[in-house]
């Protein structure tokens, strides 16, 4: 069955092979080795310099990678500003208040980029302002949101940035070490296994983070990873397959891997074009692994996901409001190419039948 969703994707047989390990105790050395080697992993692949920032893991979904970056990374008495034009910016907005962090919101209408301007012009009339949040792929639509310019309007105003990359992180372009706290996953780009996630944190903030989380303290997790050490118990097996999908990241060359999914995308839209489907987005700010189509007039989700199903293909419905008007096929994973053109020749089959 080849997944195309948006997590949890499809993988190489080394990294399958790599999660079937033997049993390991977690509060042994063997487990703190390979703990110490999928952080410095995470941030090779990332150029990041373990000066200045630590690669924290969290044992859960890209959404717990999520919630403890912004349940750690407000700091206290201070307000978050949301950047929100989709379902993960609302969610955003919503762990936040959850937490107790005082929110404000500038928002866009779901098929529009974030204006830096507007951010910019909302980011000077929040009092005690202390983070800004933006998605950078919006994965509701498909959509790219401009990392660098929020960044420079966060660090000019001297408050932190803190992005959702979980949809993002080697599958786009984005420079890490601009944002002060980033939030991935295994289970996306990374070509791992879903159910182990990441943040990275700029270290001159762990001494001062809030605590408003047990489970999620990101200044937690970081001082025990650090000491070789671990508060809860890990997902192993997660660990070792992460590992696996890091060391064929760093192999591909993360450079590539974005071409890759950028060419894998555009091969995907242009039989999309031919077969007369509509893009959902009018605009070329698309990811380079995930489009939403526009349902054909009188035709279901549920007849095009059951189509494609009985041909050994995974597709995703439209989020939120877009729910009845549009469905999702997302390139992201380990996808032999010729699965892609017979993909497209499902698809075309469901729209001509």
């Amino acid at each position: 069955m080849i997944l195309l969703n948006p997590g949890p994707v499809n993988v190489s047989d080394r990294v399958r092979l790599a999660a079937a390990m033997e049993p390991m105790c977690h509060r042994e050395p063997e487990y703190f080795d390979l703990q110490d080697d999928v952080r410095a992993r995470l941030l090779r692949l990332f150029a990041l310099p373990a000066a200045e920032f630590a690669a924290v893991l969290v044992t859960g979904s890209g959404t717990s990678a999520v919630e403890a970056m912004i349940a750690s990374g407000v700091p206290a008495g201070k307000r978050l500003l949301v950047v929100n034009n989709g379902v993960y910016g609302e969610r955003i907005a919503r762990m936040a208040a959850v937490h107790g962090i005082p929110v404000d919101e500038v928002s866009f209408p779901w098929q529009t980029p974030a204006d830096p301007d507007a951010v910019s012009r909302a980011a000077d009339t929040v009092r005690d302002l202390g983070a800004i949040a933006l998605i950078h792929h919006e994965t509701t639509t498909g959509l790219v949101n401009p990392v660098a310019p929020v960044a420079e309007i966060a660090r000019k105003r001297g408050v932190r940035l803190l992005v959702d990359s979980v949809s993002g992180l080697a599958g786009d372009a984005i420079d890490v070490a601009s944002t002060d706290l980033c939030a991935g996953t295994g289970g996306k780009c990374v070509q791992a296994l879903p159910g182990l996630s990441f943040v990275f944190v700029r270290r001159t903030w762990l001494a001062d983070a809030p605590r408003r989380s047990v489970y999620l303290d990101l200044a937690e997790l970081a001082a025990k990873q650090d000491a070789r050490n671990t508060p809860f118990t890990p997902a192993v097996p997660l660990v070792a397959a992460l590992r696996e999908a890091l060391t064929e990241a760093i192999e591909e060359g993360l450079a590539a891997r974005l071409d890759r999914y950028r060419r894998t995308a555009q091969l995907l839209r242009d039989g999309f074009e031919r077969m007369g489907l509509k893009r959902w987005l009018p605009h070329d700010a698309l990811s380079n692994t995930l489009t939403t189509l526009r349902l054909p007039a009188g035709r279901t989700y549920a007849s095009a996901h059951d189509a494609l199903k009985k041909e050994g293909f995974v597709i995703y419905a439209g989020q939120g409001s877009l729910e009845r008007e549009a469905f999702r096929i997302a390139n992201m994973g380990w996808i032999p190419p010729a699965q892609l053109e017979r993909l497209l020749g499902a698809l075309e089959g469901w729209v001509r039948s």
